[in-house]
């Protein structure tokens, strides 16, 4: 159901239209924030139907949040967004290919046990060389143009990430100054394990215990940014029973897609008498690795690393949690880094949850411009919180030919305390 208080308190300023990728694009006023809220007051008058063309605008938004900050009425425009796509998923009957294509992605990305499967189909498709035939013949080029953009996103994958895994306690090092739990995520825990083991490692060095709870599932943010609203429940639901069990001073993501939605649970719940405030207590307690992190006086030495870093804001960290400084602060902390501003650094790069999936036109073309802008930066390591951003602006960078590595900010600061100078 559509919020019309929330959509009344936009005024059509148009402050927004300047944070909007959609409408830098293509000057489109229905694809504007304020665009799409003229469409949603319109479906929650029934003075337009939810047709297609409706569907359209809406679906053609990344959801990045960038209006969110940018509004000088605070209309909480994440809210709407997600409320309209929960309509448009129970209300609109799709086309059987996208119901298919969509099936498909919810059927893999919020299984870990699956994507892992998954991993050992790409070991067979990449050594094998069957992958360098396939682009060598073009036959990439007769894949749906889906399909084709899930094939081109795939990372580097290794046989090591068939086998890793995490402890489930991990003791801090010298006096213990917090208890905290970490989330591992899906797409995180399963491509980029590194990750976890080096926020593990960093959490320890600076005297936190970390309680990794095992059989933890799907936070559920994919699914609340697609408007399955029922299955990010199911989803929130397994995590906080799982979770709440913990006595911990925080709970830790090192994701910003996942946070945004964690640090949201409440809203998911609003109005469910049996749900709402054990929701709102767990998402209290969420904590971005970073944010977290830039609250405790550092105690673990920085050795020196002499890069250039440029810093990608990634949209759920930036705009959702407003979570900014803290990122940059840390990773100032580490002697010899030069951490370089990328321009229009809080645009979207266009990966935004699924969104590159289901829009690759749109996600290619915004991706391409927060590309020029890392690329003018001339980095030596592009610094980025969150899976999807790190999946989508390396898939563009290698289609150019060029190679700039990337890390997260919990790598770098983890090689940081290690005294090592291997993080990407």
């Amino acid at each position: 159901m559509l919020d019309k208080a929330i959509i009344d308190t936009c005024v059509h300023c148009g402050f927004c239209l300047s944070a909007c990728p959609t409408y830098q694009s293509w000057g489109e006023e229905m694809d504007s924030p304020r665009g799409r809220i003229y469409l949603m007051k319109g479906v929650a008058e029934g003075k337009l139907a939810l047709d297609q063309t409706v569907v359209r605008h809406i679906d053609a938004c990344l959801g990045c949040m960038g209006c969110v900050t940018a509004c000088p009425s605070g209309v909480k425009y994440d809210a709407l967004i997600e409320q309209m796509r929960a309509e448009i998923e129970s209300r609109h009957p799709r086309s059987a290919v996208d119901r298919l294509f969509r099936s498909l992605i919810f059927a893999l990305f919020p299984h870990p046990l699956r994507l892992r499967i998954g991993v050992a189909l790409q070991l067979v498709y990449v050594k094998t060389g069957l992958r360098w035939l396939v682009h060598a013949v073009r036959l990439h080029r007769l894949l749906p143009r889906r399909l084709r953009q899930l094939e081109a996103l795939m990372p580097e994958v290794r046989p090591a990430l068939l086998t890793a895994s995490l402890p489930t306690f991990s003791p801090a090092q010298g006096t213990r100054r917090s208890r905290v739990a970490l989330i591992a995520g899906c797409v995180q825990r399963v491509y980029f394990p590194e990750v976890n083991e080096a926020t593990v490692r960093v959490l320890n060095a600076e005297g936190c215990e970390v309680v990794i709870p095992s059989g933890q599932g799907c936070c559920g943010a994919l699914s609340v940014h697609a408007g399955r609203e029922d299955e990010a429940k199911r989803f929130a639901r397994a995590i906080i029973e799982r979770f709440e069990r913990e006595q911990v001073d925080a709970i830790i993501i090192n994701a910003a897609g996942c946070g945004s939605t964690l640090k949201e649970y409440g809203r998911l719940f609003a109005g469910d008498e049996q749900w709402e405030k054990r929701a709102a207590a767990f998402s209290a307690r969420v904590r971005d690795a970073t944010e977290f992190l830039a609250g405790l006086e550092p105690v673990a030495e920085r050795h020196p690393i002499e890069a250039r870093i440029a810093y990608h804001d990634a949209c759920h960290l930036a705009h959702a949690q407003r979570v900014r400084s803290q990122p940059r602060a840390l990773l100032r902390g580490i002697p010899g880094v030069q951490l370089l501003d990328v321009p229009d650094s809080d645009h979207c790069c266009g990966s935004a949850g699924i969104y590159n999936l289901l829009q690759p036109e749109s996600a290619r073309e915004i991706g391409a411009r927060k590309v020029n802008n890392v690329l003018s930066t001339g980095a030596q390591v592009l610094a980025s919180a969150n899976p999807g951003c790190t999946l989508q602006i390396q898939m563009l960078l290698r289609e150019r030919g060029i190679r700039l590595p990337a890390a997260h900010p919990m790598e770098i600061l983890d090689a940081s305390i290690r005294g090592s100078n291997k993080y990407p």
